[in-house]
């Protein structure tokens, strides 16, 4: 089996291959093929996974390229991480919607909508050489944000793709924690957009295999469980119990506006922490003894990425028809969306196919809001295939985060400005975009 990762070259990388190499029976790859432009990053990223397969046995081989059609030639599955613009355009994203009283971040409000903007037309240039070069029944695996927008982009291109993002896997294993089970004894009832996501239902197993639903235990205010899930995911236990369902922590974006924009006024922003977490990443990736996943790559983020990745990988590959929370079109399960849009729901994963299961009808405020956002979405999708100050003006406008006029002009001039470099169309329109 050949697997390859374009943005082979992010710090996630030894993430990804420590999982490799501790679940090769469930995913047994042959070569691993990590694709990314900056030689720096390949040599250091793919030199220590190459010492990851050794000290883990694994028989696999590890090759580093910056040759995206060799990368992908041949390959049964591509994984998509990329990052156009690095951590300092991060840091943007994180900054400039500041100055319109907007909250910055990567991929939520204006600064995802410029990561949206940058990444899509990169994503869908190499989708076309994963068509070309790689096997013809060849998935993609997206987990560049917003993984969504990006997903929805490549299949609305016909490719055969699907998004991952690691929030319902994260889930799943604090509930496991919390009813002291194994992870795949909880089973979510989790709905939404990728990073606009409740979970409506937590089904545990038991010994005797019976399943129930614990909920309405975790919102018990006398078990503890509900303050401790409220701290995880920063919000007050009466919106928790008042919803009856668990809002992911990206919810904060909206339910705590406010709030979160006088705390990024007055702290670092998150790109600062990864920058400084990444160059120590890089320092022991430069070390021969490394061998094993350093503790530093806790602080990055994306906890079980490798294990999201794996199961998701191994069901396409294995052909499994398992049930895994993916990013996969509507198909008529959101009656209020189009069936084209992309969700985030629990879906039954086959080598042809990965289709949405069921799900119960969502709450007046959920469907309020998740079409809010849908439909910023499809405007910001238009913007970033076919570029236009009018469309980003028109998107940024749609978004429930901004809403205003004046407020929606200035942040097109900050996102335009801000990425002039990253965005091609932007640099030959003769705008003048003020800061």
């Amino acid at each position: 089996m050949k697997l390859t990762v374009i943005g082979g070259g992010s710090t996630y990388t030894p993430e990804l291959v420590d999982g490799f190499a501790r679940l090769r029976d469930q995913l047994p790859i042959d070569e691993l093929w990590l694709v990314d432009p900056d030689p720096q990053r390949r040599e250091l990223v793919g030199g220590v996974a190459q010492r990851m397969f050794a000290h883990a046995g694994h028989p696999g081989t590890v090759h580093v390229t910056d040759d995206v059609v060799a990368g992908v030639s041949d390959a049964d599955a591509v994984m998509f991480q990329l990052r156009i613009g690095g951590q300092a355009a991060r840091q943007q994203d994180e900054t400039w919607p500041h100055e319109a009283c907007c909250i910055g971040q990567e991929t939520t409000g204006p600064g995802g909508f410029a990561k949206a903007l940058r990444t899509v037309p990169v994503v869908l240039e190499y989708a076309e050489l994963v068509r070309k070069h790689a096997k013809p029944d060849a998935w993609i695996v997206d987990f560049t944000n917003p993984v969504g927008i990006v997903t929805r982009a490549l299949l609305e291109a016909g490719h055969r793709a699907v998004g991952l993002c690691n929030v319902a896997i994260g889930f799943q294993r604090r509930f496991a924690k919390e009813y002291g089970v194994a992870p795949d004894q909880v089973r979510l009832d989790h709905v939404g957009l990728n990073h606009l996501t409740w979970e409506r239902g937590v089904h545990v197993t038991g010994a005797d295999g019976s399943s129930r639903d614990v909920l309405d235990e975790l919102l018990a205010a006398d078990t503890g469980a509900l303050d401790r899930m409220a701290e995880s995911v920063h919000m007050p236990a009466d919106l928790i119990r008042l919803q009856h369902a668990v809002p992911s922590y990206y919810l904060r974006y909206f339910y705590s506006h406010d709030v979160v924009l006088q705390e990024q006024l007055h702290e670092p922003t998150r790109a600062e922490a990864v920058m400084a977490t990444e160059r120590a990443l890089l320092a022991k990736y430069a070390d021969p003894s490394v061998v094993t996943k350093p503790v530093e790559l806790e602080q990055r983020g994306g906890a079980y990425y490798s294990e999201a990745a794996i199961d998701v990988l191994s069901s396409i590959l294995g052909d499994r028809g398992d049930v895994q929370v993916l990013n996969v079109q509507n198909g008529g399960t959101f009656p209020f969306l189009p069936d084209d849009h992309v969700i985030e729901v629990p879906a039954r994963v086959t080598r042809q196919a990965i289709t949405p299961l069921p799900v119960a009808p969502l709450a007046a405020d959920m469907v309020g809001l998740v079409s809010h956002v849908a439909g910023y979405e499809r405007l910001a999708l238009d913007a970033a295939v076919h570029g236009g100050r009018d469309r980003v003006l028109r998107a940024m406008w749609a978004h429930p985060l901004v809403g205003q006029v004046d407020k929606a002009e200035q942040l097109t001039d900050l996102l335009l400005a801000a990425n002039a470099d990253h965005i091609p169309w932007a640099r030959s329109e003769q705008v003048t975009w003020a800061r």
